[in-house]
């Protein structure tokens, strides 16, 4: 068994049991296995990729200090990895657009557009955000409508492996985004916790493997 197939299957099981740790809300474990788990999809795009560009490291490296500020539940902490998470959401988007070579953003800003409405209808529904991630939130809302708009216009202009992976990477990130979204300010249920994990494991995963798709056309675009 190679390398990346043997790091798949620990991921499987790693998720398996970091998901059943944030069901029951068992903190060592999550603390552990949470920032393991971009730990592994590092080693897989390290074992995977001939091109290993830093980018996708910054990527997954940011995630995962989002991810350690976020266990805690704490308003501090969550200002900061949300400051953390707008800057890693800023690298995503650079980075996509370059993989992507995208140069017309029309179709990107129109396909935006719905994006940005179902978010800010939620967003201004609700009167408990703290002024002091207030306007952070609004930058959230406009990355992730934008990341939603690059998939989507993606998708149906090329329609391509790696355009679908990247739009299950999205639309995970954006399903993730209003899950999050609703424990926090409107109902806070104990399925969404596990079910917000594993999106969030889906997406980094279809992220990967959007990465390694592109970078696998572009070398049999140089060998062609």
């Amino acid at each position: 068994m190679n390398k990346v197939k043997l790091l798949t299957i620990i991921l499987f099981f790693v998720s398996l049991v970091e998901i059943t740790a944030e069901y029951f809300k068992i903190l060592p474990v999550i603390y552990v296995f949470k920032p393991s788990l971009s730990i592994i999809i590092l080693l897989l795009y390290w074992y995977s990729s001939n091109k290993r560009d830093y980018l996708f490291f910054l990527t997954i490296g940011t995630s995962l200090v989002t991810n350690l500020l976020f266990i805690p539940n704490h308003l501090n902490l969550i200002f900061i990895a949300l400051v953390v998470f707008v800057i890693h959401r800023i690298i995503t988007i650079y980075y996509i657009l370059k993989v992507k070579k995208i140069k017309d953003y029309v179709p990107i800003i129109l396909a935006s557009i719905p994006f940005m409405l179902l978010f800010f209808y939620i967003f201004f529904d609700t009167e408990l955000v703290s002024r002091k991630i207030y306007y952070i939130l609004i930058i959230h809302n406009i990355l992730i409508s934008l990341l939603g708009g690059i998939a989507i216009s993606d998708y149906i202009m090329n329609n391509s492996t790696f355009s679908y992976w990247l739009l299950i990477c999205v639309i995970s990130f954006v399903t993730l985004h209003f899950i999050i979204f609703l424990e926090k300010f409107y109902i806070d249920l104990l399925v969404f916790r596990p079910i917000a994990m594993s999106l969030n494991i889906f997406a980094y995963f279809a992220f990967y493997k959007f990465i390694i798709e592109i970078e696998k056309s572009e070398t049999l675009n140089l060998k062609s």
